[in-house]
């Protein structure tokens, strides 16, 4: 994230497109956000036109504004966002028709109100995100190619949760102090057995998945016990849902020792792997054991080679 935060700081002083990819919860719309208030539009508005939630029979209207007769009826989206920042969320979802017309925009800096006849102009800078491959998207003729060119000036890729778990202490240290905060409580520290947790978990709804849980623990924890926030604090779904299928006591009470121990070892190996993303010398340095003696176990339990990264 620190290099999505450098590419976001040396794009936002300029005017040029951004183009803001990643899965449904990852955080393009704060990445946005960052992009508009380190510009010199920060004083402006940040208008969101939401894709997704406006109705294709209204979404020219929602950004193009009304007008009759001459007189205007409701000012656009567009037109809200003159001197600020239009943010197009999940742009993908835009209908055919309007992406012509959103084309017309960006080549004329200006537009015509729905019922209306006159050009009116507009300055201001276009960022847009998607959670869709736009490339699959173009082929299959739901989006238009020239539009995406105009958009993806410069690419910005924010990655899901589960590939930066290194990210997820500091993520739930903001978030346990922001949520303890409106609760009038101090922030709590952070067990490392519930950052482990945290970081052992998937994370399939990303940062806003992470934002949830760590809320839901501050309200629904006796107060008495927000100072140090330990694994039991936290939602089952997520002290369970490390492994999928994972070893429960039941199952190990027939087989032999061996295989129990080597069952154990294999799971733990899995979340530990998985908590330092697939690093192999960051995990065998947390275990305890020499990296070449953690390649042979994880030869030995049949486990798939993660990356090596030091």
């Amino acid at each position: 994230m620190n290099q999505v935060r450098a590419t976001l700081k040396r794009v936002a002083n300029t005017g040029s497109r951004v183009l803001i990819s990643g899965p449904a919860g990852s955080g393009k719309e704060v990445a946005a956000r960052l992009l508009h208030s380190w510009s010199p539009r920060a004083s402006n508005a940040f208008v969101i036109v939401n894709s997704a939630r406006i109705t294709s029979e209204r979404f020219e209207q929602e950004l193009f504004g009304e007008e009759q007769d001459g007189k205007l009826i409701r000012p656009g989206l567009l037109e809200t966002a003159d001197g600020g920042t239009l943010y197009l969320d999940e742009v993908a979802d835009m209908p055919l028709s309007t992406q012509a017309r959103i084309l017309r925009v960006l080549t004329e800096q200006s537009f015509v109100r729905v019922g209306g006849n006159r050009q009116i102009g507009v300055d201001m800078r276009v960022v847009s995100s998607t959670s869709r491959d736009l490339q699959k998207e173009i082929e299959e003729k739901r989006f238009r190619e020239d539009l995406f060119y105009r958009l993806n000036v410069v690419p910005v890729e924010i990655p899901s949760l589960a590939d930066r778990r290194d990210d997820i202490p500091a993520l739930a240290t903001h978030f346990f102090a922001r949520y303890a905060a409106e609760q009038g409580l101090p922030p709590p520290e952070v067990s490392e057995d519930a950052l482990a947790t945290l970081q052992a978990y998937d994370w399939p709804g990303n940062v806003r998945e992470l934002r949830n849980v760590v809320e839901r623990t501050v309200i629904l924890s006796p107060r008495d016990k927000m100072q140090v926030i330990e694994p039991d604090m936290l939602p089952a779904e997520i002290t369970e849902g490390g492994v999928k299928g994972g070893i429960g006591l039941s199952s190990l009470m027939g087989v032999p020792l061996r295989e129990a121990r080597e069952e154990f070892e294999r799971e733990y190996l899995t979340i530990q792997i998985r908590r330092f993303s697939g690093n192999i010398s960051k995990t065998a340095s947390f275990i305890g054991m020499e990296r070449s003696a953690l390649h042979r176990k994880l030869k030995i339990l049949g486990m798939t080679e993660r990356k090596d990264e030091d």
